[in-house]
Protein backbone atom coordinates (compact mmCIF):
# COMPACT_ATOMS: atom_id res chain seq x y z
CA UNK A 1 0.00 0.00 0.00
CA UNK A 2 1.40 3.37 -0.96
CA UNK A 3 -1.60 5.61 -0.33
CA UNK A 4 -1.98 6.71 -3.96
CA UNK A 5 -5.48 7.53 -5.26
CA UNK A 6 -7.20 9.48 -8.03
CA UNK A 7 -10.63 10.86 -8.70
CA UNK A 8 -12.77 13.84 -9.56
CA UNK A 9 -13.09 16.42 -6.79
CA UNK A 10 -15.66 18.38 -8.81
CA UNK A 11 -17.75 17.65 -11.89
CA UNK A 12 -18.62 20.40 -14.36
CA UNK A 13 -22.19 21.27 -15.27
CA UNK A 14 -23.86 18.97 -12.73
CA UNK A 15 -25.77 20.54 -9.82
CA UNK A 16 -24.62 19.38 -6.40
CA UNK A 17 -27.01 18.77 -3.52
CA UNK A 18 -26.72 22.47 -2.55
CA UNK A 19 -27.69 23.52 -6.13
CA UNK A 20 -24.21 24.81 -7.00
CA UNK A 21 -23.00 24.16 -10.55
CA UNK A 22 -19.28 24.48 -11.28
CA UNK A 23 -18.47 25.71 -14.79
CA UNK A 24 -15.33 24.80 -16.75
CA UNK A 25 -12.47 27.13 -15.96
CA UNK A 26 -13.68 27.89 -12.42
CA UNK A 27 -10.47 26.52 -10.87
CA UNK A 28 -7.99 27.75 -13.49
CA UNK A 29 -6.79 30.96 -11.80
CA UNK A 30 -6.56 29.36 -8.36
CA UNK A 31 -4.59 26.37 -9.66
CA UNK A 32 -2.29 28.60 -11.72
CA UNK A 33 -1.56 30.73 -8.67
CA UNK A 34 -0.98 28.02 -6.07
CA UNK A 35 -0.66 24.65 -7.82
CA UNK A 36 -1.40 21.37 -6.04
CA UNK A 37 0.99 22.20 -3.17
CA UNK A 38 -1.22 25.13 -2.16
CA UNK A 39 -4.35 23.00 -1.77
CA UNK A 40 -4.67 20.94 1.41
CA UNK A 41 -5.70 17.28 1.49
CA UNK A 42 -7.95 16.84 4.53
CA UNK A 43 -10.24 14.24 6.05
CA UNK A 44 -13.90 15.33 6.33
CA UNK A 45 -13.00 19.05 5.83
CA UNK A 46 -11.33 19.09 9.24
CA UNK A 47 -8.30 21.43 9.26
CA UNK A 48 -6.95 19.42 12.19
CA UNK A 49 -6.91 16.29 9.98
CA UNK A 50 -4.38 16.78 7.15
CA UNK A 51 -3.77 13.31 5.71
CA UNK A 52 -1.51 13.75 2.69
CA UNK A 53 -0.80 15.92 -0.31
CA UNK A 54 -2.01 16.50 -3.83
CA UNK A 55 0.38 15.34 -6.54
CA UNK A 56 -1.68 16.75 -9.42
CA UNK A 57 -4.82 18.85 -9.82
CA UNK A 58 -6.10 19.77 -13.27
CA UNK A 59 -9.25 20.65 -15.09
CA UNK A 60 -10.31 18.46 -18.00
CA UNK A 61 -13.56 18.22 -19.95
CA UNK A 62 -15.25 16.30 -17.10
CA UNK A 63 -14.19 18.32 -14.06
CA UNK A 64 -11.40 18.80 -11.54
CA UNK A 65 -9.20 15.71 -11.69
CA UNK A 66 -7.17 15.02 -8.55
CA UNK A 67 -4.25 12.69 -7.88
CA UNK A 68 -3.36 12.37 -4.22
CA UNK A 69 -0.91 10.64 -1.94
CA UNK A 70 -1.91 9.75 1.61
CA UNK A 71 0.87 10.13 4.17
CA UNK A 72 0.91 6.64 5.65
CA UNK A 73 3.09 7.83 8.55
CA UNK A 74 -0.14 9.46 9.83
CA UNK A 75 -2.54 7.09 11.63
CA UNK A 76 -5.70 8.69 10.16
CA UNK A 77 -4.22 8.42 6.64
CA UNK A 78 -3.61 4.68 7.16
CA UNK A 79 -7.23 4.31 8.24
CA UNK A 80 -8.46 6.30 5.23
CA UNK A 81 -6.28 4.21 2.91
CA UNK A 82 -7.81 1.02 4.33
CA UNK A 83 -11.32 2.44 3.88
CA UNK A 84 -10.58 3.53 0.29
CA UNK A 85 -9.17 0.12 -0.62
CA UNK A 86 -12.01 -1.67 1.14
CA UNK A 87 -14.73 0.39 -0.54
CA UNK A 88 -15.96 2.04 2.68
CA UNK A 89 -14.96 5.60 1.71
CA UNK A 90 -14.79 7.18 -1.73
CA UNK A 91 -16.23 10.70 -1.61
CA UNK A 92 -14.32 13.85 -2.54
CA UNK A 93 -15.45 17.35 -1.60
CA UNK A 94 -14.00 20.80 -2.23
CA UNK A 95 -13.52 23.65 0.21
CA UNK A 96 -13.33 27.04 -1.50
CA UNK A 97 -14.10 30.74 -1.44
CA UNK A 98 -16.43 31.98 -4.17
CA UNK A 99 -14.82 34.65 -6.35
CA UNK A 100 -17.45 34.94 -9.11
CA UNK A 101 -20.89 33.31 -9.20
CA UNK A 102 -24.22 34.04 -10.89
CA UNK A 103 -27.71 32.72 -10.28
CA UNK A 104 -29.35 30.89 -13.17
CA UNK A 105 -33.00 31.32 -14.09
CA UNK A 106 -33.67 28.03 -12.30
CA UNK A 107 -32.13 29.32 -9.08
CA UNK A 108 -28.88 27.37 -9.25
CA UNK A 109 -25.69 29.16 -8.33
CA UNK A 110 -23.21 28.87 -11.21
CA UNK A 111 -19.63 29.05 -9.93
CA UNK A 112 -17.47 30.78 -12.56
CA UNK A 113 -14.37 31.36 -10.45
CA UNK A 114 -13.41 29.93 -7.07
CA UNK A 115 -10.38 30.10 -4.81
CA UNK A 116 -9.71 26.44 -3.99
CA UNK A 117 -8.50 25.95 -0.41
CA UNK A 118 -8.78 22.23 0.21
CA UNK A 119 -10.12 18.95 -1.07
CA UNK A 120 -11.28 16.36 1.43
CA UNK A 121 -11.91 12.67 1.39
CA UNK A 122 -15.42 12.44 2.83
CA UNK A 123 -18.17 9.99 3.60
CA UNK A 124 -20.95 12.01 1.93
CA UNK A 125 -19.87 14.37 -0.88
CA UNK A 126 -22.18 17.28 -1.71
CA UNK A 127 -21.48 16.46 -5.39
CA UNK A 128 -22.51 12.78 -5.60
CA UNK A 129 -20.34 12.28 -8.71
CA UNK A 130 -17.16 13.46 -6.95
CA UNK A 131 -15.47 10.15 -6.19
CA UNK A 132 -12.02 8.70 -5.57
CA UNK A 133 -10.55 5.29 -6.21
CA UNK A 134 -7.34 3.82 -4.87
CA UNK A 135 -4.34 3.43 -7.11
CA UNK A 136 -2.77 0.02 -7.52
CA UNK A 137 -1.21 -1.42 -4.40
CA UNK A 138 2.60 -1.34 -4.46
CA UNK A 139 2.69 -5.16 -4.36
CA UNK A 140 0.45 -5.25 -7.46
CA UNK A 141 2.86 -2.92 -9.27
CA UNK A 142 5.86 -5.02 -8.23
CA UNK A 143 4.14 -8.24 -9.34
CA UNK A 144 3.37 -6.68 -12.75
CA UNK A 145 7.00 -5.58 -13.13
CA UNK A 146 8.24 -9.08 -12.28
CA UNK A 147 5.85 -10.63 -14.82
CA UNK A 148 7.09 -8.20 -17.46
CA UNK A 149 10.74 -8.99 -16.71
CA UNK A 150 10.00 -12.73 -16.77
CA UNK A 151 8.43 -12.39 -20.23
CA UNK A 152 11.49 -10.52 -21.51
CA UNK A 153 14.00 -13.09 -20.30
CA UNK A 154 11.94 -16.20 -21.11
CA UNK A 155 13.09 -18.12 -24.19
CA UNK A 156 11.06 -17.28 -27.28
CA UNK A 157 11.07 -20.85 -28.50
CA UNK A 158 11.36 -24.24 -26.90
CA UNK A 159 14.95 -25.36 -26.28
CA UNK A 160 16.34 -27.94 -28.71
CA UNK A 161 17.05 -31.39 -27.31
Amino acid sequence: MDGHFTGYASVFGVPDLGRDVVVPGAFAASLARQGPAGVRLLFQHDPAEPIGRWLALREDSHGLFAEGQLNLAVQRAREVDALLRGGGLDGLSIGFRTVLARRSAGGERRLHRVDLWEISLVTFPLQPSARASPGPDASDVLAAEIRGLARRIAPTSAPRP
